[in-house]
């Protein structure tokens, strides 16, 4: 699987995730959505396949659903929770854009019979995101390699008409794909502003692809950005083409997942073997931020691991330049929440750290990763020390350097799992989505701090989380969706969760 699709609440408050799915290789192609539906973002219930081609020579690429409550379309006089998807047809010569409306809340679809909803000559269209706007939809669509992101408005999700464009903004890499338009809260007020968010790929910083945003004002017709500023959106390479969830509460933190991989390497990462290729991100909540100096960030964190934390394995509330090591090998899950906390790290020298460290006894392989206080506190990742994937594409290490908080408090926090490390630095200013591949399981834990202030005070927990899969795992631990019939033939849906 890749790009999730199509993300929405329902009135019932069940989570509904579609996704770029083959049902017949664990690489991509022969796109179709595939489906799956949650009650708190974590445990995931595997549905049937939603959207299928209409021949074997076309694919269902990424695109959105919205729920039509006032049923602008026409498709639902008796209901006011009728589902509509947004999405590219691919064809042999063009993209062009269809939709298809479900009776049955999002489970089952049917093509519109006057479909393409917007033609064109082009083979580089496509990735609809549609929002509603006051009084009508809005749809935001990228122009591949063009690098436009065109806007367009409806009054009844059929018929559509081009508002503006947004253009030559930001890192352009070589094409422009899956825009998100989503109004967002500013963090201490009770205002909002709209986030517009481009995904890259191929050309990214650091090679393939990334996700970049630009926070702005809309109008209902035209996006302005506050700045000409290029924002990414995760400074490793594993985060991708992240939806933001319609239907979320007005004023309420924007709800997003991501696809945790890149198209550099996802084809040949050694989970093929097993079965299955690819996971999705931790959920988030964003909101945004005036950081100092830095300006307008998108603040990202993980939405409430409430549902999946386990019990404390291990913790230090005065681990000052200390350690603490934590075997977490009894975790059946082999995945683990930790959190730092730190105060009274003003003036800290150039030689203070506080790193971590996830390592297998066995085979001595690691992700690891930390902050040098004094400077320009710099913190790294690095992923390098596991042996079970080589690539040239797979960079081993990244970094990034932020303002340390006046008042020397600081904070990191991480989720470590089989296969993907998720890291969130000073409350959640910055976040990584790094990918790995060991050979044996990493199962000690450790945290060190060396030549900290006096006084500086430094707590540590960690917790283990619980598998979200193991109710549904065959003999071999592998998930097997529903079996689902088409007219071209049957297809059988693999899943690999987070945890």
């Amino acid at each position: 699987m890749n790009d999730p699709n199509g993300c929405f609440l329902d009135a019932n408050g069940t989570w509904h995730l579609y996704y770029q799915y083959n049902p017949t290789a664990t690489v991509a192609g022969n796109q179709h959505w595939g489906h799956a539906t949650s009650q708190d973002l974590y445990h995931w219930e595997n549905q049937q396949i939603a959207i299928f081609p209409p021949n074997n020579v076309s694919n269902i690429f990424s695109g959105s659903v919205v729920v039509d409550v006032n049923n602008t379309s026409g498709f639902f006089p008796d209901q006011d929770n009728g589902v509509v998807a947004i999405y590219t047809l691919n064809t042999p010569t063009k993209q062009v854009q269809d939709i298809a409306y479900s009776y049955d809340g999002g489970y089952t679809f049917i093509p519109y019979e006057n479909n393409p909803v917007i033609d064109s000559t082009s083979t580089q269209f496509r990735d609809p995101k549609v929002i509603w706007y006051e009084d009508h939809w809005v749809m935001v669509i990228a122009y591949s390699q063009d690098f436009v992101i065109g806007i367009y408005t409806s009054t009844d999700l059929k018929e559509w008409t081009h508002a503006s464009n947004f253009s030559h903004a930001g890192l352009l890499g070589l094409q422009y794909e899956c825009p998100n338009m989503v109004e967002v809260p500013v963090n201490g007020t009770d205002e909002t502003m709209y986030v517009l968010t481009i995904s890259i790929n191929p050309g990214a910083p650091l090679g393939g692809s990334i996700t970049e945003y630009f926070p702005g004002h809309f109008n209902g017709t035209h996006f302005t950005a506050v700045d000409a500023a290029a924002r990414i959106a995760d400074f490793s390479k594993d985060n991708y083409a992240g939806q933001f969830f319609y239907g979320t509460p007005a004023g309420s933190d924007a709800i997003s997942i991501a696809w945790a991989s890149n198209w550099q390497y996802t084809q040949v990462v050694p989970t093929g073997s097993e079965g299955w290729r690819s996971a999705m991100s931790l959920p988030r909540r964003n909101y945004l931020a005036n950081i100092t100096r830095v300006g307008w960030t998108l603040v990202s964190e993980p939405y409430d691991l409430a549902p999946v934390i386990g019990e404390e394995i291990g913790s230090n509330d005065a681990l000052g330049n200390g350690s603490l090591v934590v075997d977490y090998s009894d975790v059946a899950s082999n995945a683990i929440y930790f959190e730092v906390n730190a105060t009274g790290l003003v003036g800290a020298a150039s030689t203070a750290t506080l790193n971590f460290s996830a390592l297998s006894p066995v085979s001595g392989e690691s992700v690891s990763g930390g902050y040098f206080l004094g400077g320009d506190n710099a913190f790294w990742l690095d992923r390098g020390k596991t042996r079970g994937f080589d690539n040239p594409f797979f960079s081993d290490k990244f970094s990034v350097s932020q303002l340390l908080d006046p008042s020397g408090v600081w904070n990191l926090k991480g989720v470590i799992d089989r296969s993907i490390i998720e890291v969130f630095l000073d409350r959640s200013t910055y976040s990584a989505t790094a990918t790995f591949f060991p050979v044996q399981p990493l199962t000690l834990f450790s945290v060190r701090a060396a030549d900290l202030p006096a006084g500086a005070q430094v707590s540590v927990a960690v917790y283990g989380l619980e598998s979200v899969w193991t109710s549904q795992e065959n003999a071999n631990g592998t998930v097997l969706g529903n079996v689902t019939t088409s007219a071209a033939a049957e297809k059988r849906m693999i899943y690999e969760g987070s945890f």
